[in-house]
C-alpha cells in the first residue's frame, strides 16, 4: 500500500521540484477513483535530481516489477540517463515521469498547475483542465472512464461558479 501522506511530505520538505499528475491528481479534483501509485512529473535540473536521490535513497527505491536481483543503481547518472521511472519504495509506488504525453515536461506543465495544501504541504498538482486533456492524449481505456468522470465534475463546478 503506498503512504501518500508519506511521499508527498518527503518530497516537499526535501525541496523537491514536482507536480502530481495521474490517479492521485484526479482525486484531488474530485473524483472517486482510486490509485495504487503516486505519479509526478520532475524537473530534470542538475540540482533536481540530487535533492530527488538523496530523499528517496533511504527507502530503497527499486524498478516496479523488476525482476529480484537485477542490478539497478539508483543515483544522479541513472536519473539522468533516463526519463520515466516506475518504482516501489518502502513507502510504496512511485511513478517518475520526466515528460508526459501531450503534456512535456515540468517547465511546460507548471503554468498548467495549481499550487495547494494536500497533507499539510505545499505542492503543485495539475490542473483540472490539462488532467483532462492529458488523460484523453494517453488513449488508454481508464484514463478515458477518468476522463469522463473529470469532465462532469468540471461541468459541475462551472455551473456552480
Amino acid at each position: 500500500m503506498t503512504d501518500f501522506r508519506a511521499l508527498v511530505s518527503l518530497l516537499v520538505n526535501s525541496a523537491v521540484e514536482f507536480i502530481i499528475i495521474g490517479g492521485t491528481a484526479a482525486t484531488v479534483h474530485g473524483s472517486a477513483r482510486l490509485t495504487e501509485d503516486l505519479d509526478i512529473v520532475y524537473r530534470r535540473t542538475d540540482g533536481n535530481l540530487s535533492r530527488l536521490v538523496r530523499s528517496l535513497t533511504p527507502y530503497k527505491p527499486y524498478l516496479r516489477g523488476a525482476p529480484a536481483g537485477l542490478p539497478f543503481s539508483w543515483d544522479e547518472r541513472t536519473l539522468r540517463n533516463g526519463l520515466n521511472f516506475t518504482l516501489k519504495t518502502t513507502l510504496g509506488a512511485l511513478d517518475l515521469l520526466g515528460e508526459i504525453v501531450a503534456g512535456g515536461g515540468y517547465d511546460k506543465l507548471l503554468p498548467h498547475s495549481i499550487l495547494l495544501k494536500l497533507y499539510n504541504v505545499d505542492c503543485y498538482c495539475i490542473g483540472l483542465e490539462r488532467l483532462i486533456y492529458v488523460k484523453r492524449a494517453a488513449g488508454r481505456p481508464k484514463d478515458l472512464e477518468t476522463v469522463a468522470e473529470l469532465e462532469a465534475i468540471m461541468e459541475e463546478r462551472r455551473r456552480d461558479a
